[in-house]
């Protein structure tokens, strides 16, 4: 069977300026070139998106007027068309981040400080119940709880839910169509969680700190849903003194590569992963092509990363050494206006 040479990509962004919603390009790996941009569905906001397992539907975030929650979409295989299911939203702010697993979806949202958990019914999003967390922090964002991520350990048994707001990182389990608290760890005060990735085969976690744009090791057992820190590794250089707020991470499938975005310092830190421990070490930073990297994604493949800057309204292609997890500009470009993140079929 010949190896598939083009794949496609969605983008998600804020509408707030030109951005009418969901983009839809492809990516050509022979060429090395990103392809083809339309719109592929108009939202209000949808900033994140995430696609179910069996590549068959596409969950967004939405928002219309003073209303803000979720939509689900249909994807047509050939050639990735989308097609609106239904939605569900709820007055005030729309979440920010969601997840997917099984028949349940779970939403995060930075200004409420909640988190939504909606089951499904042949990919219909049926109406959540929501779950207010509580505390602040002592940084001037802190004053509140802000959710920045709510998603499944990858064997589907804990919601863990990153909270920038209080510095904690929650988990969960599912129990009679509610989030039932399992555990809290708390982090460095000041540091706000944002996202976390789990090591493919390693009970290990690394969870990315938006305010002191750090990257925590952690210690995962995946049976009582409880971490515990064993390191702690900027993402940054040291002598950078301006603002910076870190965005997204993501590990390649090998697990042996950690990669971070950096908004502020505008660029992409690599970790190599130590074999045995999982602990890290800061390989390079490159810059990201653009302003803002909201975030980014390793294709299909995994030998290109593809970073989205928001401010500058581009996509930027690199390709990746597999053996040194070094990134290098594949000069392919292309513009989606106020992009935040980037998902593939």
């Amino acid at each position: 069977m010949a190896e598939k040479k083009t794949f496609i990509g969605f983008a998600g962004t804020y509408t707030r300026k030109t951005s009418k919603g969901i983009y839809r390009f492809s990516l050509n790996v022979d060429s090395k070139q990103l392809e083809k941009v339309e719109l592929a569905a108009r939202v209000d906001n949808p900033t994140y998106l995430t696609i179910s397992d069996d590549q068959k539907h596409l969950y967004s975030i939405a928002q219309e007027g003073e209303m803000g929650g979720v939509q689900s979409f249909n994807i047509s295989s050939e050639d990735g068309e989308l097609k609106l299911i239904n939605g569900q939203l709820v007055e005030g702010a729309p979440p920010c981040h969601l997840d997917v697993h099984s028949e349940v979806l779970v939403t995060g949202n930075y200004h409420k400080g909640d988190i939504g958990l909606h089951h499904l019914d042949n990919a219909q999003v049926e109406q959540g119940k929501f779950l207010k967390h509580e505390g602040d922090g002592p940084h001037k964002r802190q004053e509140k709880p802000h959710v920045h991520y709510t998603g499944f350990t990858p064997d589907g048994r804990y919601v863990v839910v990153a909270d920038l707001g209080t510095d904690e990182l929650v988990t969960y389990r599912i129990e009679d169509e509610s989030l039932i608290h399992v555990s809290t760890l708390h982090v460095a005060p000041g540091s706000g969680p944002r996202h976390i990735v789990f090591h493919p085969n390693k009970s290990v976690a690394y969870l990315l700190t938006e305010l002191s744009s750090e990257v925590i090791v952690l210690d995962y057992n995946k049976e009582t849903g409880q971490f515990n820190q064993k390191q702690t590794i900027k993402a940054i250089p040291e002598s950078f003194n301006d603002t910076n707020d870190a965005s997204a991470i993501h590990i390649s499938s090998d697990g042996k590569f950690i990669y971070t975005g950096n908004r502020g310092h505008n660029s992409i830190a690599v970790f190599s992963v130590d074999e045995r421990s999982g602990e890290l070490t800061l390989v390079e930073i490159t810059p990201s092509g653009g302003e803002w990297p909201r975030d980014f994604v390793l294709d299909p493949t995994e030998q290109f990363l593809i970073a989205s800057n928001q401010h500058s309204g581009n996509i930027v292609l690199f390709e990746r050494d597999t053996a040194t997890g070094k990134l290098s500009p594949a000069n392919s470009e292309i513009e989606v206006p106020e992009v935040v993140c980037v998902k593939f079929l």
